[in-house]
């Protein structure tokens, strides 16, 4: 019976000891994880000249896993609990709306009180190492346009340990974009060395044509005489013929992106324009209140904005259907209560829409203040498409533009395909004769001044993502209005078109070499000097009444 026991006990001395086996094997490949919530504790206490110690030992604890903690820190969005020193992320969204969520999972985190949050202190030095902290992970972990950002960041940094990390990555590197970027970094710390010239020449030839700033930065020190001053001529001549193909490259995207910004004015002419041609087309009236459609249009956007502050990805959308009706019923009210009885009397036209304008504006600040107001842009229009690294093309611009040719194609199918399209370009050539044939004039200036002011409407939607919302919006734009529509023939959409891209690019280009206000005054006296030789216009409008 005892040696059964003794057995029995043996049996179970040795299950045990097998089971501790694998615990020990466990806890040593979780040695991160129970490292890394201490290291991750000690962040909300530690004081700036532990940080960047701090950083790096969080890096080696958890590798590709704290990108986001570490892109929280950098870009100061990482607080934690006072009670129980929980770290989380802080963003303020559009509207001054917070949100907390969880640094690693992204859960929101809705039960937290927001002022209860301390913020983990930083500063540039722990800036700077979290930069290349972020950089050396997605280097080796990240995805190839994760890479190749990272390698590009190093280029600002090419101390030894970055150069050793470099040379680390090119090993393994299969991306034929990334192993390129990791190379001219390699170049750039090549140069800097007693290398011979023939690996000197060979790094001045990899870095050709590429537009990294510190790769121009770097190539301008050689040259400059009292920078670097290269004194190898051969080394020095290939220098100065990458740096010059590399200026011109420059100059050539500078130009396209001064060409998309003039192309971008543009389309807010065309959207502030658009409208007002219809209206001086088919009734003649010099509408001094259309700035104010835009402005209408703008604070309907602002007010949506208020009304939706959990959906401001989405508030354009509704915002762009509401400022097309309130701009428009506005329109047709004043069409119907002041102009309809101002009929073949222009100048009482003209100051009685001056006066209607001098009102919206102190309507819209006793309602709203004087103040200027912040329309908050949707995740969807924020941020910008890199190109390259010297032509970068916002997105809000880029929708806009994309925006306004949508609106002018509606408008031109409205008025080329439906009955009301029929009878406006009826009135617009021939009042009498549409009046005779049955036509409801007084209806149809009506409803073309609405569909005018709706029209503006739409372009205050744009404009409010452009620039802040103010009383004085539309006094910015009426101007340059009217001098679209002269320059693009008086009702002819077409010309709108042609006129308000050609004087926005024009603008843009004039406006760096002889200021704002010298630029507008080129453009009016190129527009009057324009007119004395074609006094309809670009596209003159045809009919009978046209003569």
């Amino acid at each position: 019976m005892r040696t059964l026991l003794l057995l029995i006990c043996c049996f179970f001395f040795q299950m045990a000891a097998a089971q501790q086996a694998p615990d020990t094997t466990v806890s040593t490949s979780d040695n991160g994880d129970t490292v890394l919530p201490s290291l991750l504790l000690e962040l909300t206490h530690a004081n700036l000249r532990r940080m960047p110690e701090l950083v790096a030992e969080i890096e080696q604890a958890g590798g590709r896993a704290v990108l986001p903690l570490l892109a929280a820190l950098q870009n100061g969005e990482l607080y934690y609990q006072e009670d129980t020193r929980q770290l989380v992320l802080r963003r303020e969204s559009g509207g001054g709306r917070i949100t907390v969520t969880d640094v690693f999972s992204g859960t929101d985190l809705a039960g937290v009180d927001t002022d209860t949050l301390e913020s983990v202190r930083i500063n540039n030095r722990v800036r700077g190492v979290l930069q290349a902290t972020i950089a050396r992970i997605q280097l080796f972990e990240g995805t190839a346009a994760e890479r190749e950002h990272a390698a590009s960041i190093m280029l600002s940094n090419l101390d030894e340990s970055n150069i050793d990390v470099l040379n680390e990555a090119i090993a393994d590197e299969q991306v034929a974009s990334v192993a390129a970027m990791i190379n001219v970094a390699l170049a750039m710390n090549l140069l800097v060395t007693d290398a011979p010239q023939s690996e000197r020449l060979a790094a001045v030839e990899t870095l050709s044509g590429n537009l990294e700033s510190p790769v121009r930065n770097l190539l301008r020190s050689f040259l400059d005489e009292l920078g670097r001053n290269e004194q190898d001529l051969e080394v020095r001549a290939a220098m100065e013929s990458a740096l010059a193909g590399i200026e011109r490259k420059v100059r050539f995207y500078e130009l396209v992106e001064q060409a998309f910004y003039g192309l971008s004015l543009g389309s807010v002419l065309l959207l502030a324009a658009i409208g007002l041609a219809v209206t001086f087309g088919v009734m003649g009236v010099i509408n001094m209140a259309h700035g104010e459609m835009l402005m209408l249009g703008a604070y309907t956007t602002y007010v949506v904005q208020l009304l939706m502050p959990e959906f401001i990805n989405y508030s354009l959308w509704v915002a762009i259907p509401a400022a097309f009706i309130v701009s428009g019923l506005v329109g047709m009210f004043i069409q119907r209560f002041v102009i309809r009885y101002l009929n073949g009397r222009p100048l009482e036209t003209l100051l009685a829409t001056f006066g209607i304008s001098l009102i919206l504006q102190q309507a819209v600040r006793t309602i709203f203040s004087p103040l200027n107001r912040r329309v908050v842009s949707p995740d969807w229009m924020s941020g910008s498409w890199d190109i390259n690294p010297v032509l970068s093309l916002t997105n809000n611009r880029l929708f806009i533009l994309l925006f306004s040719i949508i609106v002018f194609v509606i408008l031109l199918w409205i008025l080329k395909k439906t009955s009301l399209g029929l009878q406006v370009r009826a009135v617009s050539q021939n009042r009498d004769m549409a009046k005779a044939m049955g036509i409801r004039t007084d209806w149809v200036d009506a409803m073309t001044f609405g569909l005018g002011s709706g029209v503006a409407g739409i372009g205050g939607v744009a404009l409010s993502q452009l620039t802040n919302v103010g009383p004085n919006l539309g006094q910015d734009y009426i101007i340059d209005s009217f001098m679209v529509v002269v320059f693009g023939g008086v009702g002819n959409l077409l010309g709108t078109l042609v006129g308000a891209f050609s004087l926005g690019v024009a603008n843009m280009f004039m406006e760096p070499m002889t200021g704002a206000v010298l630029a507008k005054i080129i453009t009016l006296v190129f527009i009057i000097l324009f007119i004395q030789l074609r006094p309809k216009g670009l596209f003159p409008q045809k009919g009978r009444a046209a003569e």
